[in-house]
């Protein structure tokens, strides 16, 4: 699944278009690689993903190309959360 429609889905990201321009600003990696918002996302890679002041690092658990919002969140697992100062 494109990396952009998974956050959307996920809802780590509320909307499509904000997800590629996040990705295509080079603030998403993937597995430690900077990842464009075409790039394919699989079970069990590790997305980090830089917003304003926080860092979020997640661990893919399952790829649906639709879910009901309740479970979004059993798409991925959190693996840390990091606060950064500005």
């Amino acid at each position: 699944m494109r990396l952009d429609k998974y956050l959307k889905v996920s809802r780590l990201i509320k909307r499509r278009t904000v997800a590629k321009e996040v990705a295509d600003k080079g603030r998403i990696k993937l597995n430690g690689i900077l990842a464009k918002s075409s790039s394919d996302v699989k079970y069990q890679d590790v997305l980090t993903i830089t917003f304003g002041n926080k860092i979020l690092e997640v661990r893919v658990l399952d790829i649906k190309d639709s879910t009901k919002k309740e479970d979004a969140d059993k798409m991925y697992e959190i693996l840390s959360e990091t606060r950064v100062n500005p």
